[in-house]
């Protein structure tokens, strides 16, 4: 069994690899503009000339797959490392200093945990112009707080450790306790909680972007392919939604069980168990 599951990572890392290759070579491996429109060419079928078929707008599918998963991917990695910033930060600050200061920071995080997700994200859309930054930002602002309990939790239990109580007793100053014994301990949390992070932003992305409040309609993004595909499934188009789904699909659940095995991997139970406060 473990070397099957080995050979199935193998798998997954090569997928993800050359994905990551082929999006950000798109230039060099299509010769269609993403965006160029050819109302002579609409709703084309997969054919020698576009392998994916074309859209309503006659625009090359594999061509936007491949432009629109470099939007995609890069928002999903550049928005789950400024929730890993702001969450790791949150955390480290409620779990060293407790007290009163954690009390306080671990209510503000529960009231933010208990609006659902995606009303934060359409809340703040409504206040930031709708753009490729834009959306990172908002992905980022809504997807720290799971991080920031688990960092919290797992500071709160380093500080009882005899190693830390034995660097307090020899003099460690507080930004020695941080930087030399207790955030070297939560890097591999952070490294998994990173990996996993990126499925849900990607998702995210793609729910904004089909929802029409994220990436603005005319960039390819995955999700923008299948909000544009949804009035043609019933015409029988049905490689517009296809491919892009595929792709979405494939992708989350790669970069998921990745996440699942270096959380094995690092043997860390308290992501499955979640943060109590």
């Amino acid at each position: 069994m473990r070397g099957k599951r080995k050979w199935f990572v193998n798998v997954l890392l090569c997928y993800l690899l050359i994905l990551l290759l082929v999006t950000f070579l798109a230039p060099v491996l299509t010769p269609y503009d993403p965006l160029s429109i050819g109302l002579a060419k609409t709703l084309q079928p997969p054919s020698a000339a576009h392998l994916f078929g074309t859209d309503e707008l006659g625009r090359d599918v594999l061509t936007r797959l491949l432009y629109g998963g470099r939007i995609s991917l890069t928002v999903g990695a550049a928005a789950m490392m400024m929730a890993i910033v702001i969450g790791a930060g949150f955390g480290v600050i409620s779990g060293f200093l407790g007290g009163v200061v954690d009390r306080i920071m671990m209510r503000i995080l529960d009231a933010l945990l208990s609006i659902p997700s995606i009303l934060l994200m359409i809340g703040i859309q409504v206040l930031i112009p709708a753009s490729l930054l834009s959306v990172v930002v908002i992905i980022g602002m809504t997807s720290w707080m799971p991080i920031a309990r688990l960092i919290r939790t797992e500071i709160l239990a380093l500080k009882g450790e005899t190693f830390i109580q034995a660097s307090v007793v020899v003099g460690a100053s507080s930004s020695q306790l941080l930087t030399r014994h207790l955030l070297p301990q939560c890097l591999p949390t952070i490294i998994v909680m990173s990996i996993s992070g990126v499925s849900h932003a990607i998702l995210s992305e793609a729910t904004l972007s089909f929802l029409g409040i994220g990436i603005p309609p005319h960039e390819p993004s995955w999700g923008n392919m299948l909000m544009g595909a949804q009035s043609y499934l019933l015409s029988g188009a049905w490689w517009i939604a296809l491919f892009p789904g595929l792709l979405i699909t494939c992708t989350v659940l790669a970069v998921t069980y990745l996440g699942d095995v270096l959380q094995d991997r690092f043997a860390l139970p308290q992501l499955k168990k979640g943060g109590r406060s």
